[in-house]
């Protein structure tokens, strides 16, 4: 018999929500600190490989970032690799135009002053007031669903592994005295050695060596900003709307609603860490909803759970940059999809009820629909249609 893991704070007795304002590192916020890593490590495995970026400044902007979220928020906040963004750089999918390491740069530190400006003029509360709870929670059901498909085609890729790893999680998602990542990760270097044995060799040479992160922006031409701002940063806005900031801010205050967020600190806060980042020679990140529920389902209940690993990935980046790819190695594809699936599962499960009106019903399985596939058009569709609706134009 397991001993049962905690609600989140919204769910607990006053007493325990009081106690859960204060930072913690048991084993549980360390369990949860490693929730996010589905989504974490293939971005991570994608700009180092792919687009050129230094390990030591991506893991020291994102180890930064994640701790001051940690701090700023005290809830498990996450902070993340923008998707469309990083799915355009790492793919060159830019209409033939070669996304360089400036590019990159450029595309943090223009969006970081976008969303900076949006938050600081107060625009972004004028445009979450704009959206309705039917569209938010349709943006949350619709994610999480994705995460669910995206988890489950990597746990393809194995399922020998991934089959017998999703049952035993299962079994210890609510226990304290093993936390289910703690599985994982100790399933993880089994099952990478034993598919690649000279693994084991390449981890024997591995030494500490300290890195500093460089400054990005004096050496950004007019290319790097150009093709950073058109081809990079535009194109991930509406997603980050959506699934950054106003999806993050409704999950956020369902599952702890006595340390709640605000979209504009959320966008004030997005727009600091990306100006950290592009000057610290990092990528566009963000604040992403299923970062929340990934750190969540493995047993996140403060910010110590982004604390832990923002630390961990700022101590990798300035002292093992040199090894990050070989240590990479150590988390198979069929269990990143483990923790991936998991994660869009809490995400679903937990959007929220369903809206009174058929047409308000309607908005949200339509928006859902949609976010599985694209964010910001699901964005776009929901705020139109849910006008619509409530203006009797549109009836469902």
């Amino acid at each position: 018999m397991t001993e049962r893991d905690p609600e989140p704070a919204g769910r607990e007795p006053a007493a325990v929500a009081a106690r859960e304002r204060s930072l913690r590192f048991d084993r549980q916020e360390w369990a949860g600190a490693f929730g996010d890593l589905g989504t974490l490590i293939p971005f991570l495995i994608g700009y180092v490989g792919l687009g050129g970026i230094a390990p030591a400044s991506l893991l020291a902007s994102i180890g930064v970032a994640l701790v001051a979220a940690g701090l700023v928020y005290r809830t498990p906040f996450p902070v993340q690799p923008m998707k469309a963004a990083g799915a355009i750089a790492i793919t060159q999918a830019a209409g033939g135009v070669a996304i360089t390491a400036g590019a990159i740069h450029a595309a943090a530190l223009a969006t970081g002053a976008f969303w900076l400006l949006l938050g600081l003029t107060g625009a972004a509360r004028r445009i979450a007031r704009c959206m309705g709870a039917p569209v938010a929670q349709g943006l949350v059901l619709g994610l999480g669903v994705a995460f669910m498909i995206e988890g489950a085609r990597a746990m393809g890729e194995g399922l020998l592994v991934a089959v017998p790893a999703l049952a035993g999680t299962l079994l210890l998602l609510r226990s304290r005295a093993v936390p289910a990542m703690f599985l994982l990760l100790a399933l993880g270097p089994l099952v990478a050695l034993a598919q690649d044995p000279a693994l084991l060799a390449r981890l024997a040479v591995l030494r500490p060596g300290f890195a500093w992160p460089s400054l990005a922006w004096p050496s950004l031409d007019r290319d790097a900003w150009t093709v950073g701002v058109l081809f990079i940063a535009i194109p991930q806005l509406p997603l980050t709307l959506g699934n950054a900031v106003i999806a993050v801010t409704e999950a956020n205050n369902r599952l702890f609603p006595d340390r709640p967020a605000s979209e504009t600190r959320v966008v004030v806060t997005t727009g600091a860490m990306n100006l950290a980042a592009g000057t610290l020679g990092g990528i566009p990140l963000c604040h992403g909803a299923g970062g929340l529920a990934a750190q969540v389902r493995f047993g996140a209940r403060t910010g110590g759970a982004p604390v832990i690993l923002g630390t961990l990935l700022l101590a990798l980046g300035l002292f093992g940059s040199a090894s990050v790819a070989t240590l990479l190695e150590l988390f198979p594809h069929p269990l990143l999809g483990v923790a991936l699936f998991l994660a869009g599962l809490q995400l679903a499960a937990g959007f929220g009820t369903l809206a009174r009106s058929a047409g308000e019903r309607a908005v949200l399985l339509g928006t859902a629909g949609l976010a599985v596939w694209n964010v910001g058009i699901a964005f776009v569709f929901g705020v139109a249609a849910l006008a619509l609706v409530r203006r009797g134009i549109l009836r469902l």
